[in-house]
């Protein structure tokens, strides 16, 4: 991980809420998260002003940036000689998915960041001056739905965007990016309802010809039954002061639950199975929930008897490739 894309994002951000009165931008942000009800609005974006966005922004970034970097680099690993040559960032907002790209693959490439929300474009825009590898970024308005057409690009980013859509829109824009790109990476909320919208969007890519890079290790139908369980991680993120305001909590940190898909039109190396779950430790084993290229989903138990891999077992965590290569 290139750890200044992480510390340059993070200081930004620190600078957002400079000016702005506390009070107020704990309200603008009980306000958004109270009201982004789904739709793309067809008159003005619920993002109204800047102090909406810098509050927003300051508060959902880091969570977003950290669940798209997860994403971003277990398809790395699924793809170690590939590294996109420019990027498209659908419903990017203020950008936090151009930062999470740059964080995995260093280096300037073009980028676009495509969002209905003037005022959060033109924050992006700021927050971006930080960061060299976005020097040159084209942040521009449009509408994400039905009549979305994207240029041709290596990579598509679409995170926490189908969640504000009906669903012929969210079809429409899994199609146009999956016409447009040579890799798609779609992340999610991590709930039940998050699953699903993910998995729709999973089928159409297979659809269109996409091989899943991660996090399964197979393109076949999942076998979680619907409705039984969802498919779901966690990004561990440091919290900020508009958090700690904002929820009313005293931990440095908390835990973002996403789901996600990375897919992609060339060869890929999927994980040979996943852990699923936080790990159980107990007294001499570790329980292993695995999601197999069997299109099953296993318990493994792993042991002292089994040596180096018991004690790779007792550092695996909830994400990971197992077995973990050497």
């Amino acid at each position: 991980m290139n750890v200044s894309a992480a510390e340059s994002l993070r200081t930004a951000l620190g600078e957002l809420l400079d000016g702005l009165p506390p009070r107020q931008a704990t309200q603008a942000v009980d306000r958004l998260i109270a009201n982004y009800r789904g739709a793309t609005p067809t008159d003005a974006p619920i993002l109204r002003d800047r102090a909406d966005v810098a509050a927003y922004a300051a508060y959902r970034m880091p969570a977003t940036f950290e669940a798209v970097r997860s994403a971003l680099e277990a398809f790395a690993d699924a793809v170690p000689e590939w590294t996109p040559a420019s990027h498209v960032d659908v419903g990017g907002g203020t950008g936090a998915a151009t930062w999470a790209v740059s964080a995995t693959w260093e280096g300037p490439r073009p980028v676009t960041v495509l969002d209905w929300a003037e005022p959060a474009l033109a924050l992006g825009r700021e927050i971006a001056a930080a960061h060299p590898a976005l020097d040159g970024a084209r942040w521009q308005r449009a509408r994400i739905g039905a009549s979305l057409t994207l240029d041709p690009t290596d990579l598509v980013t679409v995170s926490y965007v189908l969640n504000e859509l009906a669903a012929p829109d969210r079809a429409a824009l899994v199609d146009a990016a999956a016409a447009a790109a040579q890799a798609v990476v779609i992340v999610e909320p991590g709930t039940p309802d998050g699953y699903a919208r993910l998995i729709e969007a999973r089928d159409r890519l297979i659809a269109a010809g996409f091989r899943v890079a991660a996090p399964c290790p197979h393109s076949a139908a999942c076998p979680i039954v619907p409705g039984a369980d969802w498919c779901h991680f966690s990004a561990r993120v440091s919290r900020s002061s508009l958090h700690r305001q904002v929820k009313g909590g005293s931990l440095p940190y908390e835990d973002e639950k996403f789901s996600y898909v990375a897919a992609a039109r060339f060869p890929v190396s999927p994980a040979p199975a996943r852990v699923v779950r936080r790990p159980q430790i107990r007294k001499g084993q570790v329980l292993l929930d695995l999601c197999e290229p069997e299109e099953r989903l296993t318990r493994t138990t792993v042991t002292k008897k089994h040596g180096e891999l018991y004690k790779a077992a007792r550092d695996a965590d909830w994400g990971d490739v197992w077995p973990p290569v050497p």
